[in-house]
This record gives C-alpha cells, sequence and structure tokens, in this order.
C-alpha cells in the first residue's frame, strides 16, 4: 500500500522541481538531427515517409508506423498494423482479432505510453490490442535500448505516442466513424473516435488543451474442431493401454509425455507389467471436440492532454489516459470420447501407410458432453501524469515527472454440462489436409442421430468461478540533458526513476453436480447453433447445450438447485479469495552521452551509456484452500539488482549510407504470479515413496539478454529506403516449469519426500537471424505509374532453446534442445501501395512460416511438441478524399479466409486442431477541420 506521507512528499518534490516534465522520450527530438528532406506529401506515403525518417534519425535501431492522418491507423487495431513491420511478427488470432506481438520472435515485449511504462492488472505486461488504434499519432518499435529507456523486455519495446495540443498550430477537430462487418459473427459494429484540439495565447503564456474519445464495438465468432491426443490401444481388441491403475501401480510398461512419443512403426508392442503379457499397440485419439465461440467485445478510451509553455524556457504538461475493456462470450463445447473399447464397431480402424497410427475408425457407446460456458470480463486502467521541463539556459535542460496509474481486472465464469452416452461414432481424425471429420449415428451403418434434440441430454454438472486482479503503481522520474563541448562527447544525458508498484489477486471457484433431462428444463434455458464451420468439414453443424447467458441471468435459482449454498464451507466459495499481495520498490539510474568525430574521412557518431536498476518486492501468498474463517499466509522477498551497459555505433559511409552497430543488455522480471511461495502439497496415497506439490518460485531471478546488432542501411529517393541487419541474442534464464524434490512434513507430522512442480530459472536460449527489408515509390515514371509504391521485409531467425527433461521422482535428467517457443524460422511482408491525388489503396500480404507454439500434456503418447502451421493474411485498404475535409474509407481483412491449424511434429499423422476466424469488411468516414 502507498503511505500517504511518500504520496504528499513526492508530489511536493514534483510540483516544487525547478522542472517538472512530461517524459517526451522522443528520441527523435533527442538525438543530433540529420541534414535531410522531408518530404511534406500526404496519405500512405507521408505516413511511410516520416517512419523511414524515424528510424534514419535514432541512434537506436527502431522502426515504426505512422497514423496516414490524425486518428487514421491502417487496421482495426495497433497489433494487425504492427505486423507489417520488419521483425514483428503476431498470433493468437481469435476473438476477431490478432492478440500477441512478438518482436524477433520473442513475446516479452514491453509498452509504454509516451514513454511511461503501462501495465494491465496485476501484470507486468499491457494487453496491447486494448489501446485503441484511433488515439495513436505513432507507434515506434525499439529493438536495441538506450540507458534512458526502461531496462525491461528482452524482445524490445514498444513505445505508443498519442497527440497534443501543441502538435498542431491552431485549433484541430478531427471525426472518425467506421462499421465494421464480420463474416462469421454476420454483425455490423462501430469503430467512433474524435479529436478537438485547440492553443491559445495568454497573460500567462501559451495554453493548449486536447480530448481525444475512441469507442469500438466487436462482435464475434471463432469456430475450431480439434482431434485429441494420442494414446496406445491394444491392436487385437481396441482395449486402452493404461499405463498405471487407481493406485498408481503399473499397468502397462509405457511412458507417457517422450519427446518424440511411442513409436509409430507397425507391429511395435508394449510389455504388461503385472502379467508378463507383450501385446502389439496402435495409437488412436483419445477424444474429438469442437467450439462454438462467440461474443461481444466493447474498448471505451480516453486521452487529455493540457500544455502550458508559461515562457521561452519551461513547459508543463498534465495528460490523462483510460483505456477500457468488456467482454462477454460465450463458449459452445460438444465434445465425446473417442477411446471406449467396450462397444467395438465390427470393422479395424483404417491405419496410415507404413505406421501404426489410427488415420480413421468406428466405435459405439462412448460417453460425449456439451457445454455451456459465459464467461463476463473488464478492465479499467487509467493513467494520470503531472510534468514539465525548465532549460537552465542554453545547454541544459532539467525534465521530471510524475506519474500514478491503477489498472484492475474482473472475470466472472459460469458454465453447465449436458451428457449422455452416444450411440456410435464414426470418425476420420485426418479427413482433408489436417481437418477433422465425423459422424454420430444410430449404429454402425446407421443413421445420423440428431444432436438438436433436448431429450438425448442430461445436465450434469455446474462450475462458477472468477477472479479479480488489481495493480497501482506511482513513478517519479528526474531526467538531466546536457550539451557538451568536451572532446567527442556532445550531449550527455542522466536521470533516476523510483517505482512503487502494488499488485493484488483474487480467486474464487465452485463446482457441483445435478442431473434432469433437457426436455424437463426451461427452453429459454437452452441453445441451437446452426451452419458451425461454415461448411468446411463432415463435422456436427448443429448441437444443443445449455444458454450461457440465460445460465447467467437464473445463475442464483442454479445455484440453489446444485448445492451452492447447502452449508457455510460450500457458499464460501462462491467468494473471492486473496491469493498474493505484493509491493515491489525499483530504483534506477543512468548515465549516457552522445557522441561525433571521424574515423577515415568519414562521420562516425553514436551514444554510450550505463543503467543500473534494482528491484525488491516484499510478497504475502494466501492459502486459498484454508477453512472458511482461517487466513493461513506465507511470507516472502525477491530482489535483484543488474548494470546494463550500452554502445551504439552509428558510421556515415555516405550521406545515404549508414553502418550502425549495437551492444545492449536488457533483463525481464518475474510474473508476480510465478513468485507464488506457497506450495500446495498433495500426500502420497498410493505408496510410490513420494508426494506431489505445485506452486512458484520466490526465488526466480531476472531473464537477462544480451544483444548484438549490425545494420547497414540505404536511404535514397523521396522516402525510399533500403536495410539489412544481423542480430544475435544471448538469453540466460527463461523460465520453464520445472521439477525439485522438496522435504515436507506429511498429514502424519512426517517428514517426507514430495516433487513439486514450479516455474525456474532452468532454460537459456539463443536467437539470431537477418531482417531485410525497403520502402520504394516509382519516380521519373508516367504520370499515371506516379504514386505507385512497395514496402517489403522479411525476418529469418534461428533460435535454440534448452529445454529441462525431468524424471517422475524429480530427477533432472538432462536437456532437450529445441526452438524457442513461439518463434517462426521465417517471416515476410508486402504491401503494394498505389496513391494519387484524391485517393489511395493498399493490399497488404503477410506471412509466417510453421513455429513451434507449446508443449503438450506429459500424459499422452504423441510427440509432445505443439506447432502451428504457416499463418498469412491478405488485407486491403482503400480511401477517397471526397472535399480536403472529409475522406471516405473502406478495408477488408482475411480476405482469402485463411484456416489456422495445429499439429504434433508431422502434420500429415499427428494433425491437431483447425480454426477459422472471421473476414472483415469496413466502411468508414474521416471528418476534419
Amino acid at each position: 500500500m502507498f503511505k500517504q506521507t511518500y504520496l504528499a512528499s513526492a508530489v511536493l518534490l514534483a510540483l516544487s522541481s525547478p522542472a517538472v516534465f512530461a517524459a517526451d522520450n522522443d528520441a527523435a527530438q533527442e538525438q543530433q538531427a540529420d541534414d535531410m528532406e522531408v518530404i511534406e506529401v500526404v496519405g500512405i506515403r507521408s505516413s511511410l515517409n516520416k517512419a523511414v525518417n524515424l528510424k534514419r534519425q535514432n541512434v537506436q535501431v527502431v522502426d515504426a508506423i505512422v497514423a496516414e492522418d490524425i486518428g487514421k491507423f491502417p487496421d482495426n487495431n495497433v497489433v494487425e498494423a504492427l505486423q507489417r513491420v520488419t521483425g514483428v511478427q503476431v498470433t493468437d488470432r481469435a476473438s476477431g482479432e490478432v492478440n500477441t506481438v512478438t518482436i524477433r520472435g520473442l513475446t516479452d515485449v514491453t509498452t509504454t505510453i509516451n514513454g511511461r511504462e503501462m501495465f494491465t492488472a496485476a501484470g507486468r505486461s499491457l494487453a496491447v490490442a486494448d489501446i485503441p488504434a484511433a488515439l495513436l499519432e505513432t507507434v515506434e518499435v525499439y529493438k536495441t535500448r538506450s540507458a534512458n529507456q526502461l531496462e525491461s523486455g528482452i524482445a524490445g519495446q514498444l513505445d505508443v505516442r498519442t497527440q497534443r495540443p501543441f502538435n498542431f498550430e491552431g485549433s484541430k477537430f478531427v471525426f472518425n466513424a467506421r462499421g465494421v462487418y464480420q463474416d462469421q459473427a454476420e454483425k455490423t459494429d462501430p469503430i467512433v473516435s474524435a479529436l478537438a484540439s485547440t492553443r491559445w495565447n495568454s497573460s500567462i503564456g501559451e495554453l493548449g488543451a486536447l480530448l481525444n474519445v475512441s469507442y469500438t464495438r466487436t462482435n464475434y465468432r471463432d469456430q475450431s474442431a480439434t482431434p485429441g491426443a494420442f494414446v496406445p490401444f491394444r491392436a487385437d481388441n481396441l482395449e486402452r493401454m493404461f499405463p498405471t491403475d487407481d493406485n498408481g501401480n503399473t499397468v502397462w510398461d509405457w511412458t507417457p509425455g517422450l519427446e518424440n512419443g511411442l513409436s509409430t512403426a507397425p507391429g511395435s508392442t508394449i510389455t504388461n507389467a503385472q502379467t508378463g503379457e507383450v501385446a502389439e499397440y496402435v495409437l488412436s485419439r483419445d477424444a474429438i471436440f469442437q467450439s462454438d465461440f462467440t461474443g461481444k467485445r466493447e474498448r471505451p478510451a480516453v486521452n487529455l492532454s493540457l500544455q502550458w509553455a508559461p515562457n521561452d524556457t519551461s513547459e508543463y504538461l498534465f495528460e490523462g489516459f483510460y483505456n477500457g475493456y468488456r467482454n462477454e462470450s460465450f463458449n459452445n463445447l460438444l465434445f465425446s470420447f473417442a477411446d471406449w473399447w467396450g462397444a467395438p464397431s465390427s470393422q479395424y480402424p483404417d491405419l496410415y501407410d507404413g505406421t501404426n497410427v489410427v488415420h480413421s475408425r468406428g466405435l459405439g457407446a462412448p460417453y460425449s458432453f456439451t457445454s455451456g460456458d459465459l464467461t463476463k470480463s473488464q478492465t479499467d486502467s487509467y493513467m494520470f501524469a503531472l510534468g514539465g521541463k525548465w532549460d537552465l539556459g542554453a545547454d541544459t535542460t532539467i525534465k521530471s515527472e510524475l506519474v500514478y496509474q491503477t489498472s484492475e481486472y474482473k472475470t466472472d465464469f459460469v458454465a453447465m454440462r449436458t451428457d449422455t452416452t452416444l450411440p456410435y461414432v464414426d470418425v476420420n481424425f485426418n479427413e482433408k489436409d489436417g481437418i477433422l471429420g465425423w459422424d454420430v449415428l444410430t449404429g454402425e451403418g446407421g443413421e445420423s442421430v440428431d444432436l438438436t434434440n433436448p431429450s438425448m441430454w442430461n445436465t450434469a454438472q455446474m462450475y462458477d468461478n472468477g477472479g479479480k486482479s488489481k495493480g497501482d503503481a506511482l513513478t517519479f522520474t528526474l531526467d538531466a540533458d546536457l550539451y557538451l563541448d568536451w572532446g567527442i562527447f556532445t550531449k550527455a544525458k542522466t536521470g533516476l526513476r523510483y517505482d512503487l508498484r502494488t499488485a493484488k489477486d483474487y480467486t474464487r471457484g465452485v463446482e457441483g453436480y445435478n442431473q434432469q433431462n433437457l426436455s424437463a428444463i426451461d427452453p429459454s434455458m437452452l441453445h441451437t447453433n446452426s451452419d458451425f464451420f461454415d461448411g468446411e468439414a463432415n463435422i456436427p453443424s448443429s448441437w444443443v447445450t445449455i444458454n450461457g447467458h440465460s445460465l447467467w441471468s437464473n445463475r442464483e435459482a442454479y445455484r440453489e438447485l446444485y448445492g451452492f449454498y447447502s452449508s457455510d464451507e460450500q457458499a464460501a466459495k462462491l467468494n473471492l479469495k486473496q491469493t498474493f499481495d505484493i509491493e515491489q520498490t525499483t530504483w534506477s539510474a543512468y548515465a549516457q552521452s552522445d557522441f561525433e568525430t571521424e574515423l577515415f574521412g568519414k562521420r562516425l557518431d553514436g551514444q554510450v551509456g550505463v543503467r543500473y536498476s534494482h528491484a525488491k518486492a516484499d510478497m504475502t501468498f494466501f492459502d486459498v484452500d484454508a477453512p472458511v474463517g482461517v487466513i493461513i499466509t506465507d511470507d516472502a522477498s525477491n530482489s535483484s539488482s543488474k548494470l546494463l551497459p550500452n554502445l551504439v555505433l552509428r558510421y556515415h559511409l555516405t550521406d545515404d549510407l549508414l553502418l550502425r552497430a549495437a551492444y545492449t543488455e536488457t533483463i525481464r522480471l518475474p510474473n508476480f504470479d510465478q513468485l507464488n511461495s506457497f506450495i500446495r502439497y498433495y500426500d502420497d496415497v498410493t505408496n510410490i515413496g513420494y508426494g506431489t506439490g505445485s506452486g512458484g518460485n520466490k526465488d526466480l531471478k531476472p531473464v537477462e539478454s544480451k544483444n548484438y546488432d549490425l545494420s547497414l542501411e540505404y536511404y535514397f529517393g523521396k522516402g525510399s529506403s533500403v536495410y539489412g541487419t544481423y542480430f544475435y541474442r544471448d538469453i540466460e534464464g527463461f523460465v520453464y516449469s520445472s521439477l525439485r524434490r522438496v522435504m515436507h512434513e506429511n498429514d502424519e507430522g512426517v517428514m517426507y519426500p514430495y516433487i513439486v512442480g514450479m516455474p525456474d530459472n532452468s532454460s537459456n536460449g539463443v536467437l539470431k537471424g537477418i531482417e531485410i527489408g525497403g520502402v520504394y515509390f516509382l519516380e521519373n515514371v508516367p504520370n499515371w505509374l506516379d504514386g505507385l509504391g512497395l514496402q517489403a521485409s522479411g525476418t529469418f531467425l534461428d533460435s535454440s532453446q534448452d529445454v529441462p527433461n525431468y524424471e517422475a521422482d524429480g530427477t533432472l535428467n538432462g536437456y532437450t534442445t529445441r526452438d524457442i517457443f513461439g518463434v517462426s524460422d521465417s517471416s515476410y511482408s508486402a504491401v503494394l501501395i498505389y496513391e494519387k491525388e484524391s485517393f489511395s489503396t493498399r493490399l497488404s500480404y503477410v506471412w509466417r512460416d510453421a513455429f513451434l507454439n507449446a508443449y503438450d500434456s506429459g500424459s499422452f503418447a504423441n510427440p509432445r511438441s505443439i506447432y502451428r502451421r504457416p499463418e498469412q493474411s491478405l488485407d486491403f485498404q482503400f480511401s477517397y478524399n471526397v472535399t480536403d475535409d472529409l475522406v471516405v474509407t473502406f478495408d477488408a481483412t482475411n480476405i482469402t479466409n485463411e484456416k489456422f491449424q495445429e499439429y504434433y511434429e508431422d502434420q500429415d499423422v499427428f494433425n491437431a486442431g483447425t480454426a477459422i476466424y472471421s473476414r472483415t469488411y469496413g466502411l468508414g468516414i474521416r471528418y476534419s477541420m
């Protein structure tokens, strides 16, 4: 908790400082400007020209996207716009948008708003997709770091710049309105924004005020169909071969979770440890399931900026920034097991040629269920900054700022299952190009069963869960800029940063069981979907389940029915219980200097600096399983210190040809939830010699990265350029789920060994690669070709990560070297641009190679590595200037209606899920005056 005395003193310090500065951190202004021509054109070419100049002027390795006009970014959200930046890949396309940004394959990206670190709730990162594109002026992607920038984010830093009143010469008003149609959801949604800005002279100096508001609504529908994981079955009778019985004793002697899975060679066998029998096996799926996920998301946002320049030597700034998130989603799940052997088909399964892997089969009487899940979530994040700058003569500027931010996330989840035993399932696990096909029949060779018939389903489990997390921060910065005439050194910067951060998290959860036939339930409680998977697969396209929205509206009645109020202990599970309370203090200080000299008659300039950072977290964790009225806590602390040097050299081979080299170091602090020192222990009830447990790790250290960059950049023509960069990242201490043997007192009061799963700095990695890219507009061509341009880039990565391997008893038995999760070996972006006086158009294409996405659970017989197939997107934008003040726009995304797929190692044999998402079509207007 913030201390009132500290808050008061910090405010007094900020207000009484001779310079209270809003931390612009605009590198283009802070570096010595090059002598260059800036082409003053409008639209796409203008935005690309500004981005090229930002890259050229900055000492650091940086790329940028710039709004084509006030309030106009070229995509539905910032994340989609970033996918065309060299070295940036996006993934996790769902809920009507892409959600995750990676820089050179890594997801640990620090996001700042006007140079200020911002986070969501109790996390360390910001949900970038929550920032409306309409509020932005530029987004700068830093791949190296100056000492005066934040030390966090081993992948890089996104600095989001918003508009300010002094950006305009006078008053400005801009209104944007778009309707975006999502074809899968069959809904049209609004994206609306307005900016009003003015500046004026007064008796107390020049004043400026700007208000920018935005509202976005998105209805979405995501659909996926997935065959389950692989397990072994006897080849003679298709009985499933379990590795252990209910008491933990070995039955069939095979090891789940092997790196490459069990052998797929025909005739492979497994031994029964109890009888000694050796039996041939085949590999088949344990389940099949599909999800029809619909929802509505809203994002309101407000940016307020007030500037005051009382004279030529001082300037003051107050900014308030709010972004909100509201989401209500309904997941309609259909699930059937595919591992039952009690009612076998008379037809032997079809196997892939040359393997023992089942391609298709039939089975009788599998257990199945549907689930209607409703989730309501919301986030409210606020940031307030008060600062300014004061010029102390011609050579020195003092800057300071006080920032307070708070962010809270809340979520509630309610779900009810319905279940049945299906008569017969005929399934092809890979019917076409990795896509599942299956049908429910009245019997082998029978007719299709109507899954929308309520009488064939009964209610089953009900789940009622929720959570809340909240984060606050108070940050004070003090910086000094000094112009030097000291040998080769031209400009020095020094400063300090103090950050007091709190993070709290809460959770709740209860479940129950009740059975009644759906035909006896009020029809308003039921939901039947239609046209599932858009005809892309031979799978059930409609089924009945509990309507999640109706369940939410009637949850009190169903809580009573399911016995959630049957006792005080049961009812208490509906209330939030705190999981952790953390207060972290971070001190940072830095010193750096720009320099300039000559080498072999050519200009050599750059930057050298060092940053010191110390972080200490005082933590309290809570036992959420403690009896009602009892609070059990565990206190811990975590601290780290790091000295981070950086050196950037920029050699001007010619006026237009730059050679840039950089060495920098960055870190990533552990996530707060990873530090949970409270371990939940589970006793040894099967006499295997050890208990089990799970928890966090209070001793986690920061991930550290040493970064090397070498780039060659050629700037030519009117805003055109080509460039290439080689980079190398040496990363130490990746956090990976690990096992540890711990002695702990069991229920009988005896010290006993437990094998505990917890995160640890147990993995190291190397990431290296090449980026190439360029922007070019035709010159000296016929008039009809003037305005034709191309923006293109490619990123080629080579990554490796040492993944620890553990025995069941927690013994480390070596490492497996794998690709770093989420890293595609190659990705491309190409944008064809044509722009004339009254219109502009852009056709853009992005593609990324297959990549290792995650490791599957260690419970199955398939290879553990889960890969994503190559992903691509074709998008189109068009704008027409009706008048100087009025612009009409049209855009479309995912034009080719791509499918997104996963697989285990071998996509032809071990296919996994397939998902389809919406295409979008947007029509809008933009008015400015």
